[in-house]
């Protein structure tokens, strides 16, 4: 064990774990960050982070008010929770911060969700590309910030229990020795007066994966740093916490060859040609409403018996304008860097190129065509919305369809919180000096249509606020209860 008591015990050297550390150390503590990482540029979210700081997709200088009635269209499950009025007054301050930290921003584009983007910003090409641009700056900033305000961060350190004192918690930590991967070198004891889970979720977990999202974890491809392996959500559970919303996730439809070409993912990703044209099965019928948008498409994709039997059926006129729309558009993209896109002259033709029944697939199509036209999309089986994303016909040859996987960034639901980070029983009441930040905590996305609200804003906020939170506490000499 320690010599001397850490005042307060970060689980994940992530993004909003190193926000927390650095205002906690702004307001006089001794924070501890647990990294089970252990290269110097060990993965994580936040440094592979596009970097765009919005708050569902609208500018964080948008009046709270006007964010929070975002916040509750995009999941009416946080309708007036405090939580949701915790994000909507509290997204500016999150770049306010960084800012003050030394990062950069950029208008990356036209859109107002691309306002405010971590400079330097990710090339405009396929593939994973993060080394020095904003994400990875963000995290060696922070955690050179961190240092220097007499904060710690260890790396190659795994939480692997806790369990309450008289004072505080006392950790259970696996000391990982990096020449073999999974095997701890050591375990050790930590006390501290407070604990923050800040481990990034669960989707990196096979079990928790099957639990929660797909019977098929196997099936689905990790579109982010791979690393949230839920143990935040083992540690809450084992002190009473409460879980909610755990059956959706932030990612996207991608090309299924990303599966073996590491330049298909994480982008491009296909939204566009989703949204617009119409996503089939091995029986080549339609499974969700492609309305509801590509965070959604994904989620219904991993549902699915068979995950890897998506296809997204389009025409020429999708393929050259939804299909070259965004930073990285599939056109060109896909097919540049190998990934299969097949082409016919009729839906006829094009059905056994990628296993459909011709008869089924043509029929599918004319039903899906003459809907649109009639403007009776709701009488199709499943019902197609245009309120988010408007249908487009397919009619024009050449007709394209591509395989697609689900590839998950980040599970939106986790830990039930208030809104001020504080970890929450099944029956409401408190977990005394446990709190749970960023992805790790629920509350805020998801819902009946996976509402997307943006992971970035929701970490910052959460880490900030949970941070004075602690500060407060301590200061105040509060005890924590059994």
């Amino acid at each position: 064990m320690q010599d001397e008591e850490t005042d307060v015990i970060i689980v994940g050297g992530g993004f909003s774990g190193l926000v927390a550390a650095n205002r906690m150390a702004q307001l006089g503590l001794k924070p501890l960050v647990l990294e089970k990482g252990t290269d110097e540029f060990y993965f994580c979210n936040g440094r592979l982070t596009g970097g765009a700081m919005h708050a569902c997709y609208r500018d964080v200088n948008t009046a709270p008010v006007e964010l929070e009635k975002a916040i509750g269209m995009t999941n009416p499950l946080a309708v007036g929770s405090p939580l949701s009025s915790a994000v909507a007054n509290n997204a500016k301050r999150v770049v306010d911060f960084l800012m003050s930290e030394g990062m950069r921003f950029i208008k990356a584009g036209p859109q107002e969700y691309q306002n405010r983007v971590l400079a330097p910003p990710r090339p405009n090409y396929p593939g994973l590309h993060w080394q020095g641009r904003g994400g990875d700056v963000m995290i060696r900033t922070l955690e050179a910030n961190l240092v220097k305000r007499g904060g710690t961060l260890r790396r190659g350190a795994r939480a692997h229990d806790i369990r309450h004192t008289a004072t505080g918690f006392e950790l259970t930590v696996e000391n990982v020795d990096p020449l073999k991967a999974g095997h701890p070198a050591s375990t050790e004891q930590l006390a501290c007066r407070s604990v923050i889970i800040a481990d990034g979720g669960f989707q990196s977990d096979p079990g928790f994966l099957r639990q929660f999202i797909t019977d098929h974890p196997e099936k689905i491809l990790q579109r982010g740093g791979g690393t949230s392996m839920g143990d935040g959500v083992r540690l809450a559970q084992s002190l009473g916490a409460d879980l909610v919303d755990m059956g959706n996730f932030y990612g996207h439809p991608l090309c299924l060859d990303a599966f073996e070409n590491p330049k298909l993912w994480p982008y491009p990703f296909l939204d566009g040609l989703v949204t617009s044209g119409i996503v089939v099965a091995a029986d080549a019928q339609r499974f969700f409403n492609e309305g509801d948008g590509g965070v959604y498409a994904a989620n219904m994709i991993a549902r699915h018996e068979d995950p890897l039997s998506a296809i997204v059926i389009f025409d020429k006129n999708i393929w050259e304008g939804p299909g070259r729309h965004g930073a990285i558009p599939p056109n060109p993209h896909v097919p540049a860097v190998g990934g299969h896109v097949e082409q016919a002259n009729s839906i006829a033709e094009l059905a056994p190129r990628v296993g459909l029944d011709p008869s089924v697939l043509s029929r599918v199509v004319e039903q899906y065509n003459a809907a649109l036209q009639a403007g009776e999309l709701a009488s199709l089986s499943p019902a197609r919305t245009c309120v988010k994303y408007p249908a487009m016909p397919i009619v024009q040859a050449p007709f394209y369809a591509i395989r697609l996987c689900a590839g998950i960034t980040y599970t939106m639901g986790g830990i039930a919180i208030d809104a001020r980070g504080r970890v929450l029983k099944t029956d409401g009441a408190e977990v005394s000096g446990l709190y749970a930040i960023g992805t790790a905590a629920g509350g805020i996305e998801g819902g009946p249509k996976t509402g997307y609200v943006g992971g970035l804003i929701i970490s910052g906020v959460t880490a900030l606020l949970a941070a004075e939170d602690v500060a407060s506490r301590i200061r105040d000499h509060a005890v924590v209860t059994v």
